[in-house]
């Protein structure tokens, strides 16, 4: 009896349909807390998004700048553009005939010394000419693709760097006495590798055995010669010779017993009367060639 109860529970309990539950959007926000979504309310569309403006190209290198130079070396030439955009940079050599250069990183010049170097995220489009010469000096183009095309022009101007010794060309110094010599680079644009003294030929920057003391400030591109005491062995020529200019030269005098002047006019003397006998010898060799011309005729 007992079995037969549970086995129509159990009958009953398997045919029973419990109801589904349906869940619903209002439902599942209430549990979760979320405000109800606003339908009146439309999404903006994208075209009528308020962008940022574009910013306008500007150069962040003044016009009309004056770059200098020193020849033999390398010449930049600066090219500074804020918010260049799609734009193209192009340089261009302005004389009678323009002559293009460079257009981005291509170079169109046939002359391989000019490039334009340019760095990614980077806002300088500069100019570099190497083994810049005196014929490289002018003026220079940096355009812009705009519509219509910017531009800024730059002037180059080439030095040319020389050693100057203070003083006059010739020195006289009495035996025994000190001889010092000061030599300056000027209009040089770069610090020279190296700035030497020559006596004669002789390049005595660590001679220890001739006496001399040289003292060298590359970075101010000078150098100090000293010579504590003179001797007969330290007359003749002294040349300051830098890196990257021209040298300069001294001619140094040991003297005993002449004053400088009384020296200085006889050496002055004895240049003229050699200046003369050399031009009297061309005037003979002249005459004489024309004389064997009118023998032949």
């Amino acid at each position: 009896m007992k079995i037969l109860v549970f086995s129509l529970l159990l009958n009953i309990s398997i045919q029973t349909n419990f109801p589904s539950v349906t869940v619903t959007a209002e439902m599942l926000q209430q549990r979760l807390g979320v405000n109800s979504i606003d339908k009146s309310s439309t999404s903006k569309p994208i075209s009528d998004i308020d962008l940022p403006p574009t910013l306008p190209m500007i150069f962040g290198t003044e016009n009309s700048s004056v770059i200098f130079a020193q020849s033999g070396s390398i010449a930049l030439l600066p090219c500074i553009i804020h918010n260049l955009g799609d734009g193209t940079v192009s340089w261009i050599r302005r004389k009678a005939v323009q002559q293009l250069l460079t257009v981005g990183l291509s170079t169109y010049a046939s002359d391989g010394r000019f490039q334009a170097i340019h760095f990614h995220h980077n806002e300088d489009w500069t100019l570099q000419i190497k083994y810049v010469q005196s014929r490289d000096a002018g003026i220079y183009e940096c355009q812009v693709s705009t519509h219509p095309p910017t531009s800024i022009f730059l002037f180059l101007e080439v030095v040319e760097a020389s050693a100057e010794i203070d003083g006059p060309a010739e020195k006289f110094v009495r035996p025994g006495s000190t001889l010092q010599l000061h030599c300056q680079v000027k209009k040089s644009t770069e610090v020279p590798s190296y700035l030497f003294w020559f006596h004669n030929f002789r390049m005595i920057n660590y001679d220890v055995d001739l006496g001399v003391n040289v003292s060298t400030d590359l970075t101010n591109r000078e150098s100090w010669l000293y010579v504590p005491r003179a001797l007969d062995r330290h007359s003749g020529n002294y040349t300051c010779k830098a890196s990257n200019a021209q040298p300069a030269r001294v001619y140094v005098h040991i003297f005993n017993g002449d004053n400088p002047a009384a020296m200085q006019h006889s050496l002055a003397s004895t240049r003229s009367t050699f200046l003369a006998t050399l031009a009297w010898l061309i005037i003979s060799a002249v005459q004489t060639s024309i004389d064997s011309q009118l023998r032949i005729f």
